[in-house]
C-alpha cells in the first residue's frame, strides 16, 4: 500500500513535470488526430483504387496497379525512425517547421497511409463477389457499386483496420517525440530518460496504454455496430 502513496507524492513533488504533462497529452492527441484525418482522406481512396485496379477488381489495370503496389510496399518497408528523419525536408516544405506535432504529422501520415491502404484493399477483396455482380447486373456503375455495395459490406473490416492503424500511430508518436515531435514521447525522453525520473516514465506509459485501450474499445464497438452478422 505504500507504493501508490509514494508514487503520487513523488509525482507531485515535481511541479514542472506535472505542468508539462497536459500539453504533452494534447500534442500526442494532435499528432494522432491529424494523422487519422490524412489516413482516411488519402489511405481509403488509395486502398479502393488498388482494389479496383487489381486483377480481380472492377477496372483491372496491371501496369498501374503494379506501380502503385510497389510504391506502397516500399513505403511500408522503411522503418519509421528512418522515414521520420528522411522526411524532415518535406515537413519543412509543407509546414515551414521541422519540430513540433504538426511537422511530425507529415511523417506519421506517410507511414500510416500505405499501411491503411493495404488493409482497405484486403477488406474490399473479401466482399462477396455475388453481391458485386448483382449490383452490376442491376445497372449500377462502378462508382455506385463501390459506394453502395463494396464499402458498406466491408465496413466492419475497414473500421477494425482503421483502429489497428491508429493504435500503431500512437506508438509512432512516442518515437516522433524523440526527434522533436513533442508529445508524451518527448516528455518521457527529456524527464524520464535523461533525468532518470522513473515516475514520469511510468506515467507516460500508463497514459499511452489508456489511449490505446480507449481507441481500441471505441473501434470494437463501432465494428460491432455496423457488422452484418
Amino acid at each position: 500500500m505504500h507504493f501508490p502513496t509514494e508514487f503520487f507524492n513523488d509525482l507531485l513533488s515535481h511541479p514542472g513535470i506535472t505542468k508539462a504533462l497536459w500539453p504533452a497529452v494534447v500534442e500526442t492527441l494532435q499528432m494522432t488526430g491529424i494523422t487519422a484525418a490524412m489516413t482516411i482522406l488519402i489511405g481509403l481512396p488509395l486502398g479502393v483504387l488498388l482494389n479496383n485496379l487489381s486483377p480481380r477488381g472492377l477496372t483491372p489495370n496491371g501496369p498501374i496497379y503494379s506501380v502503385l503496389a510497389v510504391i506502397v510496399n516500399i513505403t511500408r518497408s522503411i522503418p519509421f525512425a528512418i522515414l521520420l528523419m528522411a522526411l524532415l525536408p518535406v515537413a519543412k516544405f509543407l509546414t515551414n517547421k521541422t519540430l513540433g506535432p504538426v511537422a511530425a504529422s507529415v511523417s506519421l501520415s506517410v507511414a500510416a497511409i500505405p499501411f491503411f491502404a493495404r488493409i482497405v484493399e484486403s477488406a474490399l477483396r473479401e466482399v462477396d463477389p455475388g453481391k458485386i455482380d448483382a449490383a452490376l447486373v442491376m445497372g449500377s456503375s462502378n462508382g455506385q457499386t463501390v459506394r453502395k455495395v463494396i464499402i458498406p459490406e466491408a465496413m466492419p473490416s475497414l473500421i477494425s483496420g482503421f483502429t489497428t492503424t491508429i493504435v500503431a500511430v500512437i506508438g509512432y508518436t512516442a518515437m516522433a517525440g524523440l526527434v522533436g515531435g513533442g508529445g508524451l514521447g518527448r516528455l518521457a525522453y527529456n524527464y524520464g530518460f535523461q533525468r532518470y525520473e522513473t515516475t514520469i516514465m511510468i506515467v507516460t506509459i500508463v497514459i499511452i496504454v489508456l489511449l490505446v485501450q480507449l481507441i481500441q474499445m471505441i473501434g470494437d464497438r463501432l465494428t460491432k455496430a455496423v457488422s452484418h452478422r
